[in-house]
C-alpha cells in the first residue's frame, strides 16, 4: 500500500522559502538559509508617525546562541531525512534511523558561519503618497509581496550583507523589483490541494457554486500566500486555512446577496422565488402563529409574562 503524504508545516515552510528566494539577490547560494530572524522595527508607528526601532542586534550573545541552537536542530533534521531516505531506498534493510542518532551540539558549530535574517525596509523605496495616512511601517514604503529582509554574516567582527530581498542584479548596480521572481511549482500544488480539500468540507461542498469559491480562493492564496512572516510564527497551515475561510465566506455572502435581489425581482413580478426564500417565509409565518397561540393561552389563563 502506498504511503499517504499529508500537507504539513515543514513542507509549506520549505516551499515558501524557495519561492521567496527567487525574488532575492545573493552573493552565494549557501547564504540563502538563515539561522535566526531579527526584526529591526515594530509593526506600528509611534503617535508622531516615527518608526520604533527595537534593541535586538546581530552581535547580541543571546541572538548568536539562538542561531547556534536553530542551526543545530536544522542540521539534525537534514541529516536524519537524508539517512531515512537512503534507508527506504535500500528496501528498509538494517537499523531504522532515529533522530537521536544525528544530534548536533551547538557548541561544535562555528559562529562565523551563521546567517542572520534582519527584517528591514532600508532597501525598499518610500511611497510619499501614503505617508500621511500611514499607520504601520509598511505603509511608508512601496508595497511588497512579502515582508522585506536582508541576510548578514559576521566577518572579522563586522557584519556583511550577503542577500537582499526584492532585488534584481548585484548589490551595487542592481535595482528594486517585485516581479522577477515566481511561486514554485511545489507551493502552487500546495495551494491547489488545500483548496480542493477545504471545498470538500461538509459546510461547503453542497453549494452549486463551490467551484467559484475554489477558484476565488486559489487566486487569493496566490496573492497573499508569500506574505506569511516566519518571524511571527511557524504555522503557515493556519495562515492559509484562515485565508481560505475568508475567501469562501466572501463568495458565499456575495451569492446570497445576489440571490436576495433575484428573489425580490421574482416576487415583484408575481413569480415563485427560490426554495430557500419559500422556506424562510414558512418559518416566519410559523413563528408568528406560535407566538399568537402562546399569547391566547396566556390571556385565557389570566397570566401575562
Amino acid at each position: 500500500m502506498k504511503k499517504q503524504k499529508y500537507l504539513n508545516n515543514k513542507d509549506m515552510l520549505r516551499e515558501i522559502h524557495k519561492s521567496k528566494m527567487t525574488y532575492c539577490s545573493m552573493i552565494d547560494k549557501k547564504y540563502n538559509q538563515h539561522d535566526v530572524i531579527i526584526c529591526e522595527h515594530e509593526d506600528d508607528l509611534s503617535p508622531d508617525g516615527e518608526v520604533i526601532y527595537t534593541s535586538a542586534s546581530i552581535t547580541d550573545p543571546k541572538v548568536t546562541q539562538e542561531a547556534l541552537e536553530n542551526k543545530a536542530i536544522r542540521l539534525r533534521n537534514e541529516n536524519y531525512e537524508k539517512s531515512y531516505k537512503e534507508w527506504t531506498n535500500n528496501g528498509c534493510k538494517g537499523e531504522k534511523p532515529k533522530q537521536s542518532m544525528f544530534t548536533v551540539d551547538p557548541s561544535d558549530l562555528d559562529p562565523s558561519e551563521l546567517v542572520y535574517r534582519v527584517m528591514t525596509f532600508q532597501h525598499i523605496p518610500e511611497d510619499r503618497k501614503k505617508k500621511r495616512k500611514a499607520r504601520k511601517v509598511s505603509d511608508l514604503y512601496t508595497r511588497c509581496n512579502f515582508p522585506p529582509f536582508k541576510h548578514f554574516i559576521i566577518v572579522n567582527g563586522t557584519t556583511k550583507e550577503v542577500l537582499r530581498s526584492h532585488w534584481e542584479g548585484d548589490m551595487i548596480s542592481g535595482n528594486f523589483s517585485t516581479t522577477h521572481g515566481k511561486t514554485t511549482d511545489g507551493l502552487a500544488r500546495i495551494y491547489l490541494k488545500l483548496c480542493e480539500r477545504y471545498s470538500m468540507k461538509s459546510n461547503w461542498r453542497g453549494y452549486s457554486y463551490v467551484d467559484e469559491m475554489r477558484d476565488n480562493a486559489i487566486l487569493q492564496l496566490s496573492q497573499v500566500g508569500l506574505q506569511f512572516n516566519e518571524f511571527k510564527g511557524q504555522n503557515p497551515f493556519a495562515y492559509f486555512t484562515a485565508t481560505l475561510s475568508n475567501s469562501f465566506t466572501r463568495v458565499l455572502n456575495l451569492e446570497r446577496k445576489n440571490q436576495d435581489i433575484r428573489d425580490n425581482l421574482l416576487q415583484e413580478a408575481g413569480q415563485m422565488p427560490s426554495f430557500n426564500r419559500q422556506l424562510e417565509h414558512e418559518e416566519r409565518e410559523r413563528s408568528k402563529w406560535d407566538e399568537r397561540i402562546d399569547q391566547e393561552r396566556r390571556e385565557a389563563s389570566g397570566t401575562n409574562f
